[in-house]
């Protein structure tokens, strides 16, 4: 039997609007927020690479404030996935990579996180394959990728084939547009490496029609979390290592997200 894999929960970025004074001590000054947040989690989604690569100084901080053992994911940046999509994108990815790899033996997972593409963009799945695949190939083996696509027409098992050949896991996330997990099972086996990547993002337009400050949870979702409780420990039980991370916008406050998560999981089903 295989050892059961490990699980590591956090969320996405460790700053937002509402955090202070109710994650965050009353008071805190945002330069300790991430020292703090790593008393309370084992890892974070960087949120913040996307939108640009990271100053080596910068990086270096966040290894330097955080305990041994605590680890970073962080999204691929824009100018990658939504910008060039993948074309003439040499330089700025050699750049990424070198930065975090500054992390050392807190790197975990970097998302690949892609938009939408209508038929515009791509007249069908395997258009995008063709781009997609060649890139893959190029990634360093010695670093974990994760990927993650927003169009369910392309979630088929040639994805998930060359995904599993390259050891890059498939992003399985709960956002309205995406299937449900077991739906994904359904089709074909998701785990496609030693890892799996969870993302719990939710219904972002729906949400902030409500609020935009994150300080309380607005939407029940102790039944979606039930179902990937089950999942996890289903993914479990094969030996794979899970790094699962909430995003405010799926119930109004990551770190109650992952704190109830955290419950629901001890005691669902171990099937």
């Amino acid at each position: 039997m295989a050892q059961k894999g490990q699980i590591h929960l956090g969320t996405s970025a460790f700053t937002a609007a509402g955090w202070e004074g109710v994650f965050y001590p009353e008071g805190m000054k945002p330069v300790d927020y991430l020292e703090y947040y790593s008393t309370q989690f084992g890892t974070v989604e960087v949120d913040s690479t996307y939108y640009r690569i990271p100053a080596a100084a910068m990086v270096k901080r966040w290894y330097n404030v955080t305990p041994p053992g605590f680890i970073f994911a962080a999204k691929m940046p824009q100018v990658l996935t939504d910008e060039k999509v993948l074309e003439d994108c040499e330089e700025e990815l050699g750049r990424f990579l070198s930065v975090m790899d500054l992390l050392k033996e807190k790197l975990g997972p970097l998302l690949i996180q892609f938009p939408y593409f209508n038929k515009k963009a791509f007249a069908k799945p395997e258009d995008f394959f063709a781009r997609l695949f060649p890139f893959l190939a190029q990634l360093p083996k010695d670093q974990k990728f994760a990927l993650e696509i927003r169009n369910k027409n392309w979630l088929l098992p040639v994805l998930a084939d060359e995904l599993r050949k390259r050891r890059i896991a498939l992003a399985l996330v709960d956002h309205p547009w995406m299937p449900r997990p077991d739906e994904v099972f359904q089709k074909f086996d998701p785990i496609t490496a030693d890892f799996t990547y969870i993302r719990w993002l939710g219904d972002r337009y729906g949400i902030e029609k409500e609020t935009k400050t994150w300080d309380k949870t607005i939407v029940d979702r102790r039944p979606s979390l039930s179902e990937w409780a089950k999942v996890c420990n289903m993914v479990r039980r094969r030996g794979v290592n899970i790094f699962a991370y909430a995003n405010n916008h799926f119930a109004g406050h990551a770190p109650s997200t992952i704190r109830l998560f955290e419950e629901i999981v001890e005691h669902a089903p171990r099937a």
